[in-house]
């Protein structure tokens, strides 16, 4: 039974490590080459106006993925140059790569939000041509929702696993599942120890990649109240929905969170489950060392706020 009185914290995955957000501080361990761990600490101010819109629902959702990106990009930056210094001091001078480092930091936002917002677009127009191509074969309004919802998941499928194949993206995934690991222990209130974090699920409920899939079931429920013809307006009204959809996908994606200790009700999250399948791989012990450390920074980052406050008082 998940301890309701803990703090809920958030994390991501990063290159050769991970990021864990709190209330006031969002920290990053990575694994250098000489294999120490070096931290990168970011401090979390409360904008007034972004903590009221957070506090209205379909549009807290949206409010938060903003907030989201400023702060992961920071984290991302931070990663990727490190191992892009690493890389290059590591190979021989003639076999040296120089990777861009805009594309590294595009690679680890795939399980973050970053990545998210710029395939969002792609990922929602691409199967609206698809499914009008077909439109002979399914000329019902419905027949093309769910035509159009079937290649949206095809392709976010298919998208996940052919990057997963690729080393840097694999072990962006296995810290992603350290990081879910790690959460989940803390959660079940075990002492995080390598042997206990290893032995929780890599999988979670309120996980990125289900939001995600929520946005492709949520998808096409929404259509069906708007017009698929003309082809014209309905890309425009596909894009202009994009805002919607995100903002009840988040609802559904705390909802089911909500349900998930509540027999029968927990297997609406499942869906999202199963694409973390995907979008996690078991990490080593190496990467959930370096979790941990992550983890346990922002901990004592949060506790000694918490000092200070009561010292003030």
């Amino acid at each position: 039974m998940q301890n309701i009185t803990k703090p809920i914290y958030g994390g991501q995955a990063v290159v050769e490590g991970v990021m864990f957000a709190g209330k006031a501080h969002s920290v990053t361990a990575i694994r250098r080459k000489d294999r120490s761990i070096e931290y990168f600490h970011v401090p979390r101010h409360t904008n007034p106006t972004l903590a009221f819109l957070k506090k209205i629902p379909f549009i807290r959702g949206i409010v938060a993925m903003i907030e989201a990106s400023a702060n992961g990009a920071k984290h991302l930056q931070f990663a990727s140059e490190r191992y892009e210094l690493d890389q290059n001091d590591e190979a021989p001078r003639e076999e040296k790569t120089h990777p861009s480092k805009l594309s590294i930091v595009l690679g680890a936002a795939v399980v973050g939000v970053l990545s998210f917002l710029f395939a969002k677009t792609i990922f929602t127009l691409v199967p609206v041509f698809l499914a009008a191509f077909l439109k002979p074969l399914f000329p019902t309004k419905m027949a093309q929702i769910f035509v159009e919802g079937m290649f949206k998941l095809a392709l976010l499928l298919a998208y996940i696993y052919f990057i997963s194949l690729t080393p840097l993206i694999k072990r962006v995934f296995q810290y992603h599942g350290a990081e879910h690991k790690v959460i989940n222990a803390f959660e079940a209130g075990l002492p995080l120890t390598v042997e206990n974090v290893q032995r929780s699920s890599r999988l979670h409920y309120r996980c990125g990649s289900s939001f995600i899939l929520f946005t492709v079931i949520v998808g096409v429920f929404v259509y069906m109240f708007v017009p698929t013809d003309p082809l014209w307006l309905r890309v425009m009204n596909r894009l202009a929905l994009i805002p919607v959809v995100l903002g009840i996908s988040f609802e559904v994606l705390q909802f089911t969170n909500k349900l998930r200790d509540v027999p029968v009700l927990r297997w609406l999250g499942y869906p999202g489950l199963w694409l973390q399948l995907l979008t996690t791989k078991e990490p080593t012990d190496d990467q959930v060392e370096v979790a941990i450390a992550s983890f346990q920074e922002l901990l004592r980052l949060e506790e000694n706020m918490e000092i200070e406050k009561k010292a003030v008082q």
